[in-house]
């Protein structure tokens, strides 16, 4: 793939994402859920698959971190059935490791899930960047690497539902909710991406822009790893 790269347009999109950081930045250390969600589900028992469909959608669709994983992973694919192939794999993946890490109570650090979410969409950046051939002549297999990431994602979807204590009585059927209510959410917001994208590809600028574009993905992603490293060394 071949950039038009200019410095100015990196410059000009590094100025809105800085602004962001800081104002997400106590939120992401953070890594809580909602209050109220949280003070709702601990007060419930038994089935109830309307709440956690609607939480697993709201989690999804306001959760920048997966959703920057997904714009790098759309970015260049141009066919639907390569979105549908892609999308697929992070979703068997993030499904895989977010039953299983609640279901089996696994015990996962937050902080190291989150940061090597982070990771991923560093990853995913650079590799639209075409810098895996120019550094190392080599290709990842980008559909293993979905995969593989996509169950971190899982993993990090695991954690801010134990975040929820959920309780025992009718946990799979909830948790399965949960999962419906992620898909139907990364749905949404890939709804919004494609039809941004599309619409963006057909401007003079796309190309002039996508280099600085993903410059600015990779620069969020290593700021994400950054913020969640220090919440790990500092306790958060």
């Amino acid at each position: 793939m071949v950039f038009k790269n200019t410095l100015k347009p990196t410059v000009l999109w590094l100025v809105p994402l800085l602004l962001l950081i800081n104002l997400f930045a106590p939120e992401a250390i953070a890594h809580g859920v909602a209050e109220g969600d949280k003070a709702y589900i601990q007060q419930i028992t038994g089935v109830h698959i309307i709440p956690f469909i609607y939480l697993g959608a709201k989690h999804m669709v306001t959760g920048y971190d997966h959703i920057l994983f997904l714009i790098a992973v759309v970015f260049f694919l141009y066919r639907m059935k390569d979105v549908f192939l892609y999308v697929s794999l992070f979703a068997i993946g993030h499904s895989l490791t977010m039953l299983a890490g609640v279901y089996f109570n696994l015990g996962i650090n937050s902080f190291i899930i989150d940061a090597i979410i982070g990771l991923s969409i560093v990853y995913k950046a650079l590799d639209n960047l075409g810098a895996y051939q120019r550094w190392f002549n080599v290709q990842p297999n980008t559909k293993i690497a979905t995969l593989i990431f996509g169950l971190f994602h899982g993993l990090g979807l695991a954690t801010k539902i134990q975040d929820y204590e959920i309780s025992s009585d009718g946990l799979l059927e909830n948790l399965l909710a949960f999962n419906v209510g992620v898909e139907l959410g990364q749905l949404l917001a890939l709804a919004f991406v494609l039809i941004a994208i599309s619409w963006w590809r057909k401007t003079s600028v796309f190309f002039t822009l996508a280099y600085s574009t993903n410059v600015v993905i990779m620069c969020a992603g290593f700021t994400l790893i950054g913020l969640h490293l220090t919440g790990y060394y500092l306790g958060f």
